[in-house]
Parts: C-alpha cells; structure tokens; sequence
C-alpha cells in the first residue's frame, strides 16, 4: 500500500461510433469492463503511459485526443487499500491488431448502449456521458 496517490490514465479509444473497452483480467476491478489504461511508471509523462496502456493491453496504436475526464478512485478500508487519481484521454487509432493483452482479459468495441448492459469499473459511466460528440451522439 503506498502512502502516496497513484496517477493512472485510460484512453477511450474511439472508431466508427464505437468505444473500445477492456475486461480487466487481475488487480482491484478483475472481471469489470473500462477503457484501457493503468498506472504512470514514475518518470514517464502522462501522454506516453496513456500511448503504452492501450498498446499493452489492446495491441493498437494510438493518437491522443483531449482530455475527456478527471477523477479518483478510494478503495475500500481505513486506511484506504488504494487511492489512484485519473485522468483519461480520447483517442484515435493509428494501427496495430486488437487483442487482449497484458492484465485485460478481453478486448472488444462497443456502443454506449452495449457498454450499459456491461459489468462497469465505477468511474465509466461519468466517462462515457462525456463521449457523446465524439461519437456522433
């Protein structure tokens, strides 16, 4: 447990009205469904883990868009079992193949409407409210 938060990024990667998404395959969400990302390695700045998070997890290549979301994540306990503050990207593929790599467990596109009838990390739904220009809705 670190004494510190722990910044992470994710990337809602967008492509023909559609998100891609991540079943998280270990850690604190195992078995839930977000946008690719993980934890900024001490030294790397935010826009280059948030380019390696999709790339190890999705097999794609990616161009940053803006910021789209900010935020923290408290785990359960007193003192709390994790603390991560987050900010998460759009972005747009430039290559690569999809495949579930690194800690997701499955990788698939999805619309906002499907990604309702997933099991969700907490934080997706205040994310994907925000998608809405991004994917023609």
């Amino acid at each position: 447990m670190s004494e510190h938060p722990i910044p992470g990024v994710g990337v809602a990667v967008i492509e023909d009205g559609r998100v891609l998404v991540a079943r998280k395959g270990r850690g604190p969400w195992e078995g839930k469904w977000a946008v690719p990302g993980g934890r900024v390695e001490y030294g790397e700045r935010m826009h280059a883990a948030a380019v390696r998070e999709v790339r190890e997890e999705t097999g794609l290549d990616v161009r940053l868009g803006p910021v789209i979301w900010t935020g923290e994540v408290i785990g359960p306990g007193e003192p709390p079992e994790f603390h991560f503050t987050l900010v998460d990207y759009v972005g747009f593929v430039l290559g690569g193949t999809l495949r579930a790599g690194d800690d997701a467990a499955e990788v698939r596109w999805a619309t906002i409407e499907e990604c309702a009838g997933l099991d969700l990390v907490a934080t997706m739904p205040a994310l994907l409210e925000r998608l809405g220009p991004y994917l023609g809705s």
